[in-house]
């Protein structure tokens, strides 16, 4: 069979962060996939060839194969080659500037979970929820303060989920915008209003340099916490990790301090792109929020739709190692996946009138958890931090509409909104 290839043009388009800021456009394309070609060779200029995989279907069939298609073997996240080479230069031959529970397949994977995963279960999470309450009215106190209107991606959802992580962690709270603003560089290295340059079209090498330094910086950070937890030990997440034995061994320095990265970085961005997607819904919707405010039986719901629609996590790269079959396309053991979850939670057979905000949605099987062995770690601690924040929310905010036009972070990798002008009133 003549192998499927994506044109130049859709091929540009799924690489460049510009589109995945514009949104509509990247739906379109999206739609135009999963009609013609849902598995799709991508050959873009500078980037290795790779499959662009699109339906929700496929995208969980590549998922929950863990032995064929796997993390560690290279880039989880797509980049150039340039890049590729440059990461291998800098950390002696892996593909990884990270090395996380993202990066990791098979039994090192399970091993390095298993540390913390009883920890971000439901039954354990119930000690820190009057924390989280706390934590969520004060931000709506701030809010309060903030005259009727502001930028509620900026000042408001972009905070909260990042208190809630370091009180988890045991970040102080003078540290905290130092971690705010080295999560912003790591996920918005593509976008000059949060790279670490506020630069547009930094050369390959240079683009990868600052991105080595930033996790140099978060590297630097965690090591001296984790020394401070194996010497002192708290009731915090940092000491479990700092603690954490792998096969009887204390974690190696690279992988210790990957842990620590991923926790404060994964789990402050794309919380807050949810709540702020949640937000973004609503005011565009006075009679959604209005049903909302009457039935509160409606926020799981609401914190579904609100990740769905948003999709902060927009891909991830799996490499399969052996030849294999999807969406009935052969592949090649070698060959490089692109699991597009926004296609994903867009896919007009599993989620009807897809652009439309529900959430009275149900079902709703969204993959922006992921799915498999990788599923989302802190997919708990998530959900808790949404529900309470808008049952606080809800109970303090009469009204709420867009004061201005919201903006989308130019990133191919993890986005969501970056500026969300709203005008609200309180009770």
């Amino acid at each position: 069979m003549s192998v499927p290839v994506a044109s130049k043009e859709v091929a540009q388009t799924l690489v460049d962060p510009v589109a995945y800021g514009e949104w509509d456009g990247l739906l379109d394309i999206f739609s135009a996939l999963r009609s013609e070609m849902p598995v799709a060779k991508v050959e873009a200029e500078g980037f290795r060839p790779f499959w662009a995989i699109t339906r929700h279907e496929d995208i969980l069939r590549v998922s929950k194969d863990n032995s064929t298609f796997l993390n560690g073997t290279t880039s989880t996240v797509l980049g150039p080659i340039m890049s590729e080479m440059f990461v291998a230069h800098l950390t002696g031959g892996s593909p990884h500037l990270v090395k996380s529970l993202v990066q990791m397949d098979g039994p090192e994977h399970s091993k390095y979970r298993r540390l913390t995963q009883d920890w971000f279960m439901p039954a354990n999470l119930k000690k820190v929820e009057a924390m989280i309450r706390a934590i969520a009215r004060d931000s709506i106190d701030r809010m309060a303060e903030m005259g009727g209107e502001c930028d509620f991606a900026r000042e408001v959802a972009s905070d909260y989920p990042l208190h809630v992580v370091m009180q988890i962690l045991g970040v102080p709270p003078e540290d905290e915008s130092f971690m705010l603003r080295l999560t912003q560089e790591m996920f918005g290295s593509q976008d000059p209003d949060l790279n670490r340059l506020h630069t547009v079209q930094l050369p390959v090498e240079e683009m990868t340099q600052m991105m080595a330094q930033t996790v140099a910086d978060f590297n630097a950070y965690f090591e001296a916490l984790a020394a401070d937890r194996r010497a002192n030990p708290r009731d915090d997440l940092a000491t479990v990790i700092a603690n954490g034995l792998i096969d009887g061994a204390p974690m190696p320095l690279r992988e210790s301090a990957g842990y620590y990265t991923i926790t404060a970085s994964a789990g402050h961005d794309t919380t807050a792109a949810s709540t702020a997607g949640a937000m973004w819904a609503l005011a565009q919707d006075p009679a959604q929020f209005e049903r909302l405010k009457a039935d509160r039986s409606l926020l799981p719901g609401l914190i579904e739709e609100a990740i769905r629609w948003t999709t902060p996590v927009q891909h991830f790269m799996r490499t399969a190692i052996a030849d294999s079959e999807v969406g009935g396309v052969p592949v090649k053991a070698g060959d490089w996946m692109m699991l597009c979850y926004i296609s994903g939670n867009y896919d007009e057979s599993v989620f009807p009138d897809p652009a439309r905000f529900d959430a009275a949605r149900s079902p709703n099987r969204h993959v922006a958890f992921g799915s498999g062995a990788h599923q989302c770690l802190g997919l708990h601690l998530a959900r808790l931090e949404m529900r309470i924040f808008y049952e606080e929310m809800l109970d303090r905010v009469a009204s709420v509409e867009l004061a201005g036009t919201p903006s989308r972070i130019k990133s191919t990798f993890v986005g969501g909104p970056k500026n969300l002008p709203i005008r609200f009133r309180m009770n």
